[in-house]
C-alpha cells in the first residue's frame, strides 16, 4: 500500500492557503469538480512540487441497483490518469433510483444514501465494484458513508460487510472516521466493533472531518472543527494499524490557514501517539485481500434492490410515503437535509438567484424541491426553479422579476413558456407524480 502521509482535501475556496501549509505531503479533490483538460493552476503546481493528488469521487453510485456509468467511469479514469494519481476512491453509496428498472420515474438523491446491509445490496455492489475495476487505471478505494437512518432487515453490520466486500473484489478502504462517530450517534453503532470486523490491512487513507449534533442527530457537516470523539476513533484505528494516509476534509465555513495547520498538528499527533500505545498488536497494512469471489448479482437482485431504493427515494424527495420499516422522522429529517443541500448547491452554481431573490430565496427553494424532485441535475435544477417562479407570476417586486426574467432568458435562450405551455406541463407533472405515487 503506497504511504500517502498527512493530507487535506483540496478545495477551490482554501487553494491558496493549502499551497502555503507546511507537512502537506497530499491533497484530495472532489473528481466532479475539476477536468481533465484544464486542471485548475493551483493543482497543477503542487504536483509540479511533487504533491500527490487524489481524484474523490461522488456521483458513481456504485451501491445502486444499475450498473455503474460507462462514461462516468470513463471520466473518473481520464482524472486519474491526468493527475498522475496513485490511486481513486469513491463511495459505498447510492446517488439515484428508479428508471427502466424499475419502470419508475428516474430520481437523482443530490447526495450520498446508505445501502441496505443485505446478501442482495453486497451482491451488486460487488460486480458494480469489479465492473469499475475494470475500466480504472489505478486501485480504487471505497469510503464508507454516514447515515442518518438505518434500513429494516439488514442482515450484515457495517464491519462485516465491508470485510465480505474487500474479500470478494480485492478492493481498498477509505475509512473515514469522523463517519463512524455520525453513525454510532444516530444508528447506535459502535465505532470500535465496526473497527474489529474490519480488515484494516486494506485501507488506503483515512477520512477525518468535524460535524455539529442538533436534536439528537449527528450531521456530519465537514464545516466544524474536528472533535475530540472523532480523535478517539482516529486513535483506535492507528492503534490497530499503521495507516498508509490521513487527511483531513473541510468543505465550507473555511477558517484561517493557521486552524487548519493546527487540526493537521493534531491529526498527526493523535496518529503518532497511537502508533506508539498499539505499536505490539497493530497490523502494517501490506497484505490485501485476494478478491475475485463469491457470486455475480443477478437480475433478481438488481431489480429487487432497485424497488427498495426507488421507493425509499421516492419518499425522500417527491413526497411519496415511507416505506415500511423505516423510523419516519429520521427520514423526515433526511429529507430536510437532502433539500437544504440542494439549496446550497444550486446557491453556489447560480450565485444570482439568491442576489435577486434575497431572503426570499431559500424558502422559496424549498418549496419548489417538496413536489419537484431533481431529475436533471443541479444547472438544469436552477433553471428550472426560475421558470417556475416566473410562470407564478414571482418575485412580486417587478424590478426583480424583470432581473429574474433576463437571467433566464440569457441561460435558457427561449422566453419564458406561455399559458398553453404551462398547462400543458402541469399536466404532464401531475401524470408522473400519480406514476411515483
Amino acid at each position: 500500500m503506497r504511504e500517502l502521509g498527512t493530507g487535506i482535501g483540496w478545495r477551490p475556496e482554501i487553494a491558496d492557503a493549502v499551497e502555503a501549509l507546511d507537512g502537506v505531503d497530499w491533497v484530495e479533490v472532489v473528481a466532479e469538480n475539476i477536468c481533465a483538460g484544464h486542471l485548475p493552476d493551483s493543482l497543477v503546481r503542487l504536483r509540479e512540487r511533487g504533491v500527490t493528488v487524489v481524484p474523490h469521487g461522488v456521483s458513481l453510485g456504485l451501491g445502486g441497483a444499475d450498473r455503474p456509468d460507462a462514461e462516468r467511469l470513463a471520466e473518473l479514469a481520464a482524472k486519474a490518469t491526468a493527475l498522475g494519481a496513485p490511486l481513486v476512491t469513491e463511495h459505498i453509496a447510492f446517488v439515484r433510483a428508479g428508471g427502466p428498472l424499475t419502470a419508475s420515474p428516474a430520481l437523482e438523491a443530490g447526495h450520498l444514501l446508505p445501502v441496505p446491509r443485505t446478501r442482495d445490496a453486497l451482491d451488486v455492489l460487488c460486480e458494480n465494484v469489479r465492473i469499475a475495476q475494470d475500466a480504472l487505471p489505478v486501485p480504487l478505494a471505497l469510503e464508507n458513508i454516514a447515515a442518518l437512518f438505518s434500513w429494516p432487515g439488514e442482515e450484515l453490520t457495517e464491519g462485516q460487510f465491508l470485510a465480505e466486500l474487500v474479500e470478494r473484489t480485492g478492493v481498498r478502504l477509505l475509512i473515514d472516521v469522523a463517519n463512524l462517530h455520525t453513525n454510532h450517534v444516530n444508528r447506535g453503532e459502535d465505532p470500535a466493533k465496526a473497527l474489529a470486523e474490519l480488515p484494516v490491512e486494506a485501507i488506503a487513507y483515512v477520512h477525518v472531518a468535524g460535524g455539529v449534533e442538533r436534536d439528537g442527530v449527528w450531521h456530519d457537516t465537514h464545516a466544524h472543527p474536528v472533535p475530540p470523539a472523532v480523535l478517539d476513533v482516529l486513535s483506535d484505528l492507528a492503534s490497530r494499524v499503521s495507516p498508509p494516509g490521513v487527511l483531513l476534509e473541510r468543505d465550507d465555513d473555511f477558517p484561517p490557514p493557521e486552524e487548519l495547520a493546527g487540526e493537521l498538528a493534531t491529526i498527526r499527533a493523535t496518529v503518532a501517539a497511537a502508533a506508539v500505545a498499539g505499536a505490539p498488536t497493530r497490523a502494517r497494512g501490506t497484505r490485501t485481500a485476494a478478491g475475485g469471489t463469491g457470486p455475480d448479482a443477478g437480475a433478481g437482485a438488481r431489480e429487487r434492490l432497485g424497488i427498495a431504493q426507488a421507493a425509499l427515494l421516492s419518499a425522500l424527495v417527491a413526497g411519496t410515503p415511507a416505506p415500511e420499516g423505516f423510523d419516519h422522522g429520521r427520514l423526515r429529517v433526511q429529507s430536510r437535509a437532502l433539500a437544504g443541500k440542494r439549496a446550497g448547491v444550486v446557491a453556489r452554481l447560480a450565485p444570482e438567484l439568491p442576489e435577486i431573490l434575497g431572503d426570499g430565496y431559500r424558502p422559496a427553494f424549498l418549496a419548489y424541491a417538496a413536489a419537484r424532485p431533481l431529475r436533471g441535475g443541479y444547472r438544469r435544477d436552477a433553471l428550472d426553479f426560475a421558470e417556475h417562479l416566473l410562470m407564478a407570476g414571482r418575485p412580486d417586486d417587478p424590478g426583480a422579476r424583470q432581473r429574474l426574467t433576463a437571467w433566464w432568458q440569457d441561460r435558457a435562450g427561449a422566453r419564458p413558456p406561455g399559458r398553453a405551455t404551462r398547462l400543458v406541463r402541469a399536466a404532464r407533472a401531475a401524470f408522473v407524480g400519480r406514476r411515483a405515487a
